[in-house]
């Protein structure tokens, strides 16, 4: 067995603690044996690094190691986000990419992700086997990369032309440049910065960045997570520069945030309800839709109005990806952000959903806020929130054993129906909404949701949440 293993999205670890050179080598080879083991010998594998530290050094030592493999390697020329790097793989017909991020984490954390030949999340009987392959460092093959480079063996290239391309065949454009709209993007410092003024600009929308600089310790925020508090600072500067809409990405620009036009938030289950709006009665497309426990039940009654299904996967798009792939889907999301697209890759692109959410706007000629309405009048109004608690490590079984053992009737003043253990503890509640714990799979934090119908029970339920895991609220 690895000391390193594998979360919900690849391997995660604090800088010069357990993130060190020397494991990301032993990461490499050990994806590098998995795809050896699976006949992939000389395919090509895409390597690219977002801006935290030192990312491109370690997205080099990662190179160093696959073309001593015997792999030919894309290493991109500079920082790039992780739905462009989850494209180039279909693009450039490789075998598999790795992405050096630590996506929404802490700045002082770095991290792995690998993805499939299909630019998705590599399933999770495959990060096993990943993980089982990872040797001592005395069992990493390395290459010099000036070497590698010389040889042939490792070339930089640039993965924007073709996701430039990809997205044209996807959705035009033009009619949100024609709109006039002001538009604020936040890349939150990180791999987002310029993409949108790069796609939508030149036309009569104005398109405002801000935190577009590199800067790996994310300052102003906690982490580059588009959640509150995180986004309260664009929240503001949308109203005070009176834009009409705010996107915001996380540190690797596969998460999209959304404020409205009144400095609102609009969480991401709203969002993801939004999305599938957009498809389903906008462009007049169907499909199956792919859910985590984690996000909206307006999915469901979204599926019965216009009658195509919705499945149901544990957390994390290693679930979403294999059963967006299985059933053909139109959309593929998640409860923090992420959401995917049939035509595209089986990949979260918060940049992509973005571009479908100004479109949406374009398309009903409604702000932010009156598309929530809207949404409403379809499905009734749903209340979401949720809480992170950090907790010490070697509390996790004790406190696993607590909400096994809690067996409550009541959560927040609602009779409990039902509880789903597919990915934590999902607790069915009367009015037809939920509450979830569930331990992160890449950080010492347990996380506790909710969604139902009554606004004014939010909070007791979140509360009750915590108590059942012996926390205090």
């Amino acid at each position: 067995m690895s000391d390193i293993e594998f979360g919900t999205d690849g391997w995660r670890a604090r800088i010069a603690e357990n993130y060190t050179f020397d494991n990301v080598r032993r990461c490499a080879q050990g994806f590098a044996s998995y795809l050896l083991e699976k006949g992939k010998k000389g395919g090509k594998i895409v390597v690219g690094h977002d801006k935290r530290f030192a990312g491109e050094d370690f997205a080099a030592a990662v190179a160093e190691v696959l073309a001593a493999n015997e792999f030919h390697v894309l290493l991109t020329e500079g920082a790039a986000p992780t739905p462009v790097i989850s494209y180039a793989v279909v693009a450039q017909q490789a075998v598999g990419a790795v992405n050096v991020t630590a996506s929404h984490n802490p700045p002082t954390d770095n991290g792995f992700k690998v993805r499939d030949e299909n630019g998705g999340a590599v399933d999770p009987e495959g990060l096993r086997e990943i993980e089982a392959s990872i040797p001592p460092i005395e069992g990493v093959r390395r290459m010099d990369l000036q070497e590698a480079l010389d040889a042939g063996a490792v070339e930089y290239f640039d993965p924007a032309p073709a996701y430039l391309k990809q997205i044209e065949r996807l959705i035009d454009v033009q009619p949100i440049k024609d709109a006039g709209l002001t538009i604020l993007v936040d890349a939150m410092w990180g791999n987002g910065a310029g993409w949108f003024s790069r796609i939508l600009g030149g036309g009569k929308s104005r398109i405002i960045e801000m935190h577009a600089e590199r800067n790996p310790l994310f300052p102003g925020m906690a982490r580059p997570e588009p959640i509150p508090p995180n986004v309260d600072e664009a929240l503001a500067r949308v109203k005070e520069i009176g834009a009409d809409v705010a996107i915001i990405n996380d540190g690797d620009a596969d998460r999209v945030g959304i404020g409205d036009e009144q400095g609102n938030f609009i969480n991401q289950l709203q969002v993801y309800a939004l999305l599938a709006l957009y498809f389903l009665e906008v462009r007049g497309e169907r499909g199956p839709i792919v859910k985590t426990l984690s996000t909206t039940s307006m999915l469901e009654k979204l599926g019965k109005i216009y009658n195509v299904p919705v499945f149901q996967t544990g957390v994390g798009f290693k679930y979403v990806a294999p059963k967006m792939m299985e059933t053909d889907a139109l959309i593929g999301g998640e409860e923090s952000g992420g959401y995917a697209f049939h035509g595209h890759v089986p990949e979260r692109d918060g940049i992509l959903a973005g571009l479908y959410l100004l479109d949406l706007m374009v398309r009903m000629g409604k702000s932010p806020s009156e598309l929530i309405d809207y949404l409403y009048d379809q499905v009734g109004a749903h209340y979401y929130d949720r809480i992170d608690r950090r907790f010490p490590e070697e509390e996790r079984d004790a406190t696993r054993e607590r909400i096994v053992s809690a067996d409550p009737e009541t959560i927040g003043g609602l009779g409990v129906t039902g509880l789903n253990t597919t990915d934590g503890f999902k607790f069915g509640l009367e009015d037809g909404g939920w509450l979830l714990i569930r331990f992160s799979g890449t950080e010492p934090v347990i996380r506790v949701y909710t969604e139902t119908t009554h606004q004014d029970r939010v909070q007791p339920i979140l509360e009750d949440g915590l108590r059942i895991a012996g926390l205090e609220p």
